[in-house]
């Protein structure tokens, strides 16, 4: 019975990912940059994680997909209220800027919210844990530890032990 039940919350989840991933990019593809707005952009994403105001009078809608997806989107309208560009920010490249030393508000700013964050007491780590896709489908599990809570100490990428895929029978 116990095993019957772990692969139906194996399927359910991993059927709730793809749906999820599926609604993401068909949203996506009903956007044009330079046409859609960011009104076009909240009927189909609804309200935004976070708003982030640029330098140019740009705004960086953030679309969080954590802790329970894989992806995170930053979605930039122009001044002109126009859609600039849609990313999908948990990716190699963004990680490699995540440099020790950095101020970890920038790393938020860089990669969305994690999808979790863990203190260590006795060590006075903590840990900002992002999910995300290794190509071509391995769930890991980007890791960026602070010593002071706000200056980053180091990064680090292992399995995603919580995906669905990695569950197993437990």
């Amino acid at each position: 019975m116990t095993f019957h039940f772990s692969a139906l919350a194996f399927a359910a989840a991993a059927l709730g990912l793809v749906a999820l991933a599926g609604c993401d990019a068909q949203r996506i593809s009903e956007l044009q940059p330079g046409v859609s707005t960011e009104a076009d952009v909240r009927d189909r994403f609804g309200a935004p994680e976070t708003i982030w105001d640029e330098a140019d009078g740009a705004r960086t809608l953030e679309y969080n997909r954590q802790p329970a997806g894989q992806i995170n989107y930053m979605i930039t309208v122009g001044a002109d209220g126009r859609l600039v560009a849609v990313r999908q920010v948990l990716t190699a490249e963004n990680f490699a800027r995540i440099t020790p030393g950095m101020d970890i508000a920038l790393v938020r700013r860089s990669l969305g919210k994690p999808a979790k964050v863990i203190p260590y007491r006795l060590s006075g780590e903590t840990h900002h844990d992002w999910r995300f896709i290794e190509p071509p489908n391995v769930p890991k599990v980007f890791t960026v530890v602070t010593k002071d809570g706000s200056t980053v100490l180091r990064t680090q990428i292992g399995p995603d032990m919580d995906a669905p895929e990695n569950k197993g029978g437990r």
